[in-house]
């Protein structure tokens, strides 16, 4: 026990570090590049105006959504992939990112464009709106596939028809847009970290500040909700009950990631599987983890989408998919 701690300190301490690396990386580079000098007397108020806008209103809220829209995808596979025993579990694959995005773009569609911006009211709704989506979704998902408690099959077969029939509502209400919000709101379900300012951050910080100690809280849980239905039982665990509970929390974390991150696709499959083999499937470790690596893995995507291949000027959900396809592919053949 003394050595998993110590192994799980030391990956903490590792992805942090890493985290902290390619946050410096995303400063420096840019249209406008800050030099580390330049980094490092803006940090401690010795700035010009020029670097304070670059680096305090420009770059650091985008590096903290990356930060905090990887956390959420991240969590929110892990939760799911609980819940249902199954390693191919992803709020993606299941259709709660089609859902959540599917009423964004209504939204959009009828109360503001995205050329020329929402309010900062807007701000704060998205993720309240992308929430509803992503829990009417999950909702349809489990009475769809409820029968006599939930199976992790049926789920997972129910949310993939799910997603397919969301994913052609998204392109009629998509096409209902004028053609610079049509291409706009394609790059962002893509995933696109395009909500770059501090209102966004504010806007989800309060959902990151009840969900995940909850989460934290009910990490035991998940550990026994990844063993049979029978044991889980004979332990005393309300299984459905407790099922929905955890369902509600992965839904609220997918629809907060969507809402400000677009359709980020596969990290929250790979980010549970690769915490696993790092610190191994105890949550309480696990869910810590996980949710670094995805930090880790979108602010990397994001760094590299915008500064390194700037000319082509890639999402992060696009560079997050090229790295996360061959590993999926790898899932699809060891699992069972």
């Amino acid at each position: 026990m003394m050595r998993r701690k110590k192994r799980t300190l030391f990956v903490t301490f590792t992805l942090l570090l890493l985290i902290g690396a390619v946050a410096v990386v995303s400063f420096h580079l840019g249209n406008v590049t800050l030099t580390i000098e330049e980094i490092f007397q803006t940090v401690i108020g010795n700035g010009d105006s020029r670097s304070e806008l670059v680096l305090f209103q420009i770059r650091l809220p985008s590096i903290v959504l990356a930060i905090l829209v990887g956390m959420a995808m991240a969590l929110s596979g892990t939760i799911l992939q609980a819940i249902t025993r199954n390693e191919l579990a992803d709020p993606g694959i299941l259709g709660i990112n089609a859902g959540a995005g599917l009423a964004v773009v209504m939204y959009i569609t009828f109360f503001g464009t995205i050329s020329q911006g929402l309010s900062v009211l807007g701000a704060f709704v998205m993720p309240a709106v992308a929430f509803a989506g992503a829990m009417l979704t999950a909702i349809l998902i489990i009475i769809l596939s409820w029968r006599n408690g939930m199976e992790s099959i049926r789920l997972i077969l129910v949310g993939i028809a799910i997603n397919a029939g969301l994913g052609a509502a998204l392109i009629y209400f998509q096409l209902r847009l004028d053609p610079q919000d049509f291409m706009r709101a394609t790059v962002w379900l893509s995933g696109d970290l395009w909500a770059t300012q501090w209102e966004y951050v504010w806007a989800v910080v309060p959902w990151f500040a009840i969900l995940v100690p909850y989460l934290l809280f009910k990490s035991n849980v998940l550990n026994i909700l990844n063993l049979h239905d029978d044991l889980a039982k004979g332990l005393g665990l309300k299984l459905n009950a407790e099922r929905l509970k955890m369902l509600f929390c992965g839904v609220a974390l997918a629809g907060i990631g969507v809402a400000v991150g677009g359709g980020i696709a596969f990290l929250g499959l790979i980010s549970p599987h690769i915490a696993r083999r790092l610190v191994g499937p105890e949550h309480r470790a696990l869910v810590p983890t996980a949710a670094l690596i995805g930090a880790f893995i979108l602010l990397l995507a994001d760094t590299i989408g915008k500064n390194v291949l700037s000319q082509l000027s890639l999402p992060a959900g696009i560079v997050v998919s090229i790295i996360s396809v061959p590993y999926f592919i790898y899932l699809l053949l060891r699992v069972k």
